[in-house]
């Protein structure tokens, strides 16, 4: 049993069955789930897939998403230093130029100690961790 952080990029494929990686995220998320691993991810995130969704048909996933993990105190708020970090780096175009939020995740799974992500986005590999699809 382990921390995996959830991105956009998985949960979209895992909501979506004509995205490209549905698939893929169905099984990973099946292996996740008989390893009853703690999924957790950051309200910008949630942010990212709440403006994702908002006319895909997918706002109640979203919401009840949001709804679980608050209640199950894995919504992270990134902090003020987390926040700050996320900026330097993306001023540095670190992690092969990923974007804002991705810096804020990458910030925050260092802080936390997690080591895979529940996407298949080139950053998060290019920042060090291991995704599941």
């Amino acid at each position: 049993m382990s921390l995996v952080f959830m991105d956009s990029v998985g949960l979209l494929a895992l909501w979506s069955e004509s995205d490209q990686w549905h698939p893929a995220s169905e099984k990973a998320f099946s292996e996740i789930t008989r390893n009853q691993d703690t999924l957790l991810t950051t309200t910008f995130v949630m942010l990212e897939c709440g403006n994702a969704v908002a006319r895909r048909g997918f706002r109640n996933d979203a919401n009840d998403l949001r709804e679980r993990l608050e209640k199950s105190g894995t919504l992270i708020w990134p902090t003020e230093a987390d926040w700050k970090l996320a900026w330097q780096n993306y001023q540095r175009s670190a992690a092969d130029s990923a974007g804002i939020v991705d810096h804020v995740s990458f910030v925050v799974m260092r802080r936390l100690g997690i080591a895979k992500a529940f996407t298949n986005d080139r950053h998060f590999r290019a920042a060090g961790f291991e995704t599941l699809f």
